[in-house]
C-alpha cells in the first residue's frame, strides 16, 4: 500500500504518502469491519437463539439509509469540507460498531432477550448506514481536489481498491478477535478501536480543506460487502462532467444492462446472506466454533472475486455481454456445487467458483451500461450503476433467508435457476 501511495504522490497528486494512507485507511477499516461483522453474525444469531430471518432483516434498514443518503453526502462535501465528512463517516462507523457490540454482547450474556438484542442492533447499525456512507465520497473528493486531472482516475482507483482489500482482510482477521471475555462480539469492539486510531490520525495529520479552491468531487459507493466490490462506476462519477438532467433506470439504452446487474446482484447478495447459516448447518457446527470456517469460505470468495476483476478480465478481454453470460453460468454452477458440498473444502471451492462468476457479471453490466451512452452522460450512468449495486442489499437478504428457512438448498437452486435464465435471456437482449 505504501508503494501505491508513493506512486500517486509524485506528479499526479499533491498528497504525501502519509496523507494518501490516511484516506486509504478510512476506507479500509470500514470495509474490513463490515465484512468481519458479516462473518460472525450467523454464529451470534444462532448463539442468542434468534431466528435466521431476523438476523438478515437487521441489516435492511442500514442498507436503505446507505443507498438513500450516500448521494446526499457526495453532494455535500464541498459545503462541509472533505476532511470533516471523512471524520464524520469514520466516527459514525465507530459509534455504530461500539453500540452494536454492546447490544450483541448483552444478548450473548443473556442480559437482554433476543428480540431486543437484534432490535437494538438494527437501530445502532443504522448509524453506520446513515453516516458511514459519507466516508467513500469524502475521501474520493479530498483526493480528487489534490490530484491533477491526468492522474485522477489512477489515484481514485488506488483509493477505491481499499474496499476490495477490506473484503479479504475482514473475514481473515475476524476469528482472531473472538476473545475470551468478549466472545463473538469481540470483532466489533476490535474494529471500533482500530477505527478510533484511524480517525484520530486523520484529525491530527490530514490537512484541513475548508479553505482554498475546491476542485474535484467524490461519488457515492454501493453498500460495502462481498457482494459489492468496486467496479469503477464511482470513479467515473467522480471524474465525469456534471450533468443537469438525471438518467433514468428505464432509459432503453441502459435498461437491459441495469436489469442484468440487479438480477445478478440480488442472486449474489441473497446467497451470501444464507452462506454462514448454511455452513453451520451443513457441517453441523456449534455457533461458537463456526466463525473460523465461515471466514475461510468468505475470504476465498473475496479472493476469487478480486482475482476475476483484477486478473482474469484484463487478460481475457471479454466484451460486456460475454462477461454477463459467462459470469451468470459460472456463478450458477458454483451455487449448485456449494449446495452439493458436504465438507468445508467443497463449500470453499464451490463458493469461490460462485464468486468468480459474480466477479464477471458486475463489471460486465457496469461496462455495458457505460458504453451504451455518450461521454457527456458517463457521470449520470455511473450514478445509476452505483445505485443498482447498492439496492441489492435492501431486499435480497430477506428474500434469501426466507427461502433458506423453507429449505436449506432452496436459495441455491432458485438463484442458480435465475442466473441461468439471465444467461438465456441475455443472449438476445444484450448487444455486443
Amino acid at each position: 500500500m505504501a508503494s501505491i501511495a508513493s506512486k500517486h504522490s509524485v506528479g499526479a497528486t499533491a498528497l504525501t504518502p502519509t496523507h494518501f494512507m490516511l484516506l486509504y485507511s478510512a476506507m479500509l477499516v470500514a470495509s474490513s469491519g463490515n465484512t468481519a461483522l458479516q462473518s460472525v453474525m450467523p454464529a451470534i444469531g444462532r448463539e442468542i437463539g434468534i431466528a435466521d430471518f431476523y438476523v438478515a432483516v437487521a441489516y435492511t434498514w442500514s442498507a436503505i439509509l446507505w443507498v438513500a443518503l450516500a448521494p446526499f453526502w457526495a453532494e455535500k462535501s464541498d459545503h462541509h469540507g472533505r476532511k470533516t465528512l471523512t471524520v464524520m463517516g469514520v466516527t459514525g462507523f465507530i459509534v455504530s460498531m461500539l453500540l452494536c457490540g454492546v447490544a450483541l454482547f448483552s444478548g450473548l450474556k443473556g442480559w437482554i432477550g433476543g428480540a431486543l438484542t437484534f432490535g437494538l442492533f438494527a437501530l445502532f447499525r443504522s448509524i453506520y448506514g446513515g453516516l458511514g456512507c459519507a466516508t467513500p465520497s469524502a475521501t474520493q473528493a479530498y483526493l480528487a481536489s489534490k490530484t491533477r486531472r491526468s492522474g485522477r482516475v489512477a489515484a481514485l482507483s488506488a483509493l477505491s481498491s481499499s474496499f476490495g482489500l477490506g473484503t479479504i482482510i475482514g473475514p481473515a482477521v475476524a476469528p482472531l478477535f473472538v476473545l475470551p471475555v468478549l466472545g463473538l462480539a469481540g470483532p466489533l469492539f476490535a474494529f471500533a478501536a482500530i477505527a478510533l486510531v484511524v480517525v484520530l490520525s486523520i484529525v491530527r495529520w490530514l490537512p484541513n480543506d475548508k479553505t482554498g479552491r475546491k476542485v474535484g468531487r467524490g461519488a457515492a459507493m454501493s453498500y460495502p460487502s462481498l457482494a459489492t466490490p468496486p467496479t469503477g462506476a464511482s470513479i467515473v462519477a467522480a471524474t465525469a462532467p456534471h450533468r443537469r438532467t438525471r438518467l433514468k433506470w428505464t432509459d432503453p439504452r441502459i435498461r437491459p444492462w441495469i436489469v442484468a446487474g440487479v438480477v445478478a446482484g440480488h442472486a449474489q447478495a441473497a446467497t451470501l446472506t444464507c452462506l454462514g447459516f448454511f455452513i453451520i448447518d451443513r457441517l453441523h457446527l456449534t455457533p461458537s466454533g463456526s466463525e473460523g470456517p465461515i471466514s475461510i469460505v468468505m475470504m476465498a470468495g473475496a479472493v476469487a472475486t478480486l482475482g476475476a476483476q483484477w486478473g482474469l478480465i484484463p487478460r481475457l478481454a471479454l466484451n460486456p455481454r460475454a462477461l454477463i453470460l459467462w459470469g451468470a453460468v459460472i456463478a450458477a454452477a458454483g451455487l449448485m456445487w456449494t449446495m452439493g458440498a458436504r465438507d468445508l473444502y467443497g463449500i470453499t471451492l464451490g463458493f469461490a467458483l460462485t464468486s468468480l462468476g459474480f466477479g464477471f457479471t458486475r463489471p460486465g453490466f457496469t461496462a455495458g451500461a457505460s458504453l451504451a451512452v455518450p461521454m457527456n452522460e458517463q457521470g449520470a450512468v455511473a450514478g445509476v450503476i452505483t445505485a443498482a449495486n447498492g439496492i441489492s442489499y435492501v431486499l435480497a437478504p430477506t428474500l434469501g433467508i426466507s427461502l433458506y428457512e423453507w429449505g436449506h438448498d432452496l436459495p441455491f437452486v432458485a438463484f442458480a435457476a435465475l442466473l441461468v435464465g439471465l444467461a438465456i435471456v441475455g443472449r438476445s437482449r444484450l448487444s455486443d
